[in-house]
């Protein structure tokens, strides 16, 4: 598997434009590269929330979810006045990590117990990925 890099997310988003628009305009590709490895091999993940065509809350795993051709659940939502659509291609994507190693180890175990497989076999799988 390919490492995901800001190029493969701009050609991924130039040849095939997303279906939903962004309300984020920045998002952390270490973060996309975690959900793509999971989604990789095959680890279930909860649907995107959606409003009137636009992600509210799943962008990560959105993104995520069209570089991997994994099909995500979408789920209805409301959005608030604070909510902006925006074009991908105006979205910046970083190369910051958002999440703290706890965090991290934290979305690792509920995403083994949400999927039904051992921690450490979860670690290992997205580690040899």
């Amino acid at each position: 598997m390919n490492q995901i890099t800001l190029n493969t997310i701009e050609d991924y988003i130039s040849s095939n434009p997303p279906a939903f628009l962004s309300s984020h305009k920045k998002l952390s590709l270490p973060i996309i590269r975690r959900i793509h490895k999971k989604m990789c091999i095959g680890i279930k993940f909860d649907d995107i929330k959606v409003c009137d065509g636009i992600i509210i809350d799943g962008h990560h795993r959105y993104i995520s979810s069209l570089l991997a051709s994994y099909t995500i659940g979408q789920v209805s939502s409301n959005k608030t006045s604070a909510t902006v659509p925006c074009e991908w291609t105006t979205v910046e994507f970083v190369d910051e990590e958002w999440d703290t190693e706890a965090k991290i180890a934290e979305i690792n175990r509920q995403d083994a117990e949400y999927n039904g497989v051992e921690l450490e076999i979860l670690i290992e799988m997205t580690n040899n990925s």
